[in-house]
């Protein structure tokens, strides 16, 4: 089955923007946005609401033992992968009503209008929500999928603390969420997400579609230039070791790189400490962050090397010391062309605008991609507002994202 063969099949929109609406209510904030923090009471009402229309719809779910949730619709052959999607359900301290839960909606969607029009698939579908990916509540980020593709260990991310103290294992065991299943011994035949994109391009270019090529690498760097603090007054200008001046420059030039390197290369400066941060006193100090992100490998370790021959240089100009430490790194995640292709394949032939587009956010299916073929949707978001409480998108956007996300599927899973 192609895309082209089925332009004809659709979504419920009305019915997937009421099931967001519904899941929004847990959780709702006073200025429109969702608070369900991971592993919280509010986040296993919006896990037993979500599986229980799963459930509804003739479903069956499994949970591993970090709480990640799968669940199956049946396909012909049961011995082949399931054709997954998915996304997240616990939100950002002021967060909104579609980032994450428009993936896992629009997949429970998927599945009942299969169920509506009694299509039957060769492979099974499996709409897939995965435990604290926002990592507001617990580090780190991404930590279901995380654990389910190998990059951390089972124990590391059971034993992370909240602020609190209290941890993911004891956390999942309070909500009922620890499964029996080991983590990444699900297997997947592929993975679609579909997602709002969370930033302005879409919108700003009169897009429907983003068909999602790859996420974007990214490194932090934590920088700290070393000076001396003396009386702003007294200290002539040339006998200065200013360290918010020399600072300056580097801060200066993380842009300056991104701009070298368009149209993917990001820099961003977007924390500062000056110490002792008086306003009489030449700042002896200042720790800040660097922000480097790119879709090409190349480019990202040219912008590194840069970075670093640049903070050498500045810190021979200057006489002051300089140290700037990686601290983390993400390399960028290309998606399977056969994906890429089916999500661009269903936007043409459901006859909705689209246009390439690259993730600079990070999403679970960065992780899936390392275990299957993997793809995303992206729908615009009003004004690319995202992690904000006045998160918003179009009902008509987020249906055509699920068009897509509906045939891309079926153009694996049959």
């Amino acid at each position: 089955m192609s895309p082209a063969a089925h332009t004809s099949l659709r979504i419920n929109g009305d019915r997937l923007w009421t099931s967001l609406m519904e899941l929004a209510r847990i959780g709702a904030t006073p200025k429109g946005g969702v608070c369900r923090l991971a592993l919280t009471d509010l986040d296993r009402r919006g896990r037993d609401l979500v599986v229980g229309w799963a459930k509804q719809a003739g479903m069956t779910v499994t949970v591993d033992k970090i709480g990640n949730v799968f669940m199956r619709r049946a396909g012909k052959n049961p011995k082949l992968p399931p054709i997954a999607c998915g996304s997240h359900i616990d939100t950002q301290p002021t967060g909104g009503k579609f980032d994450g839960n428009y993936g896992v909606l629009a997949g429970l969607e998927v599945v009942r209008t299969l169920n509506d029009h009694q299509i039957e698939t060769e492979a099974p579908i499996e709409v897939v929500f995965w435990t604290n990916e926002e990592g507001s509540r617990f580090v780190p980020v991404m930590m279901g999928s995380g654990v389910f593709a190998g990059a951390f260990s089972l124990e590391t991310a059971l034993a992370a603390k909240d602020v609190a103290g209290k941890t993911v294992g004891e956390e999942l065991e309070r909500i009922g969420y620890v499964g029996d299943e080991e983590p990444g011994k699900h297997p997947l035949g592929a993975y679609f997400e579909a997602h709002i994109e969370q930033g302005p391009v879409l919108e700003d270019a009169g897009i429907t579609i983003g068909v999602v090529t790859g996420v974007l690498g990214l490194r932090w760097y934590d920088c700290v230039v070393s000076g001396m603090e003396a009386h702003a007054g007294p200290t002539p200008m040339a006998l200065r070791k200013d360290a918010l001046q020399v600072a300056t420059r580097i801060m200066q030039e993380t842009v300056a790189i991104a701009h070298r390197y368009p149209p993917y290369g990001r820099g961003t400066v977007g924390f500062v400490q000056v110490f002792p941060n008086s306003r009489n006193v030449i700042p002896g100090q200042v720790k800040f962050s660097i922000d480097l992100r790119n879709v090409d490998q190349e480019r990202l370790d040219t912008m590194d090397r840069e970075i670093r021959a640049f903070v050498e240089k500045t810190s021979a100009e200057s006489g002051l010391p300089i140290s700037i430490e990686q601290v983390s790194y993400f390399a960028p995640c290309p998606f399977e062309k056969g994906c890429v292709d089916a999500v661009e394949g269903a936007a043409k032939a459901l006859g909705y605008s689209y246009m390439n587009a690259v993730s600079g956010a990070g999403h679970d299916a960065v992780y899936m991609a390392r275990l299957a073929p993997a793809g995303m949707v992206f729908v615009p978001c009003k004004d690319g507002i995202s992690h904000n409480e006045i998160e918003d998108a179009k009902p008509e956007h987020l249906e055509a994202g699920c068009n897509v996300l509906l045939h891309a599927m079926l153009d694996r899973a049959t």
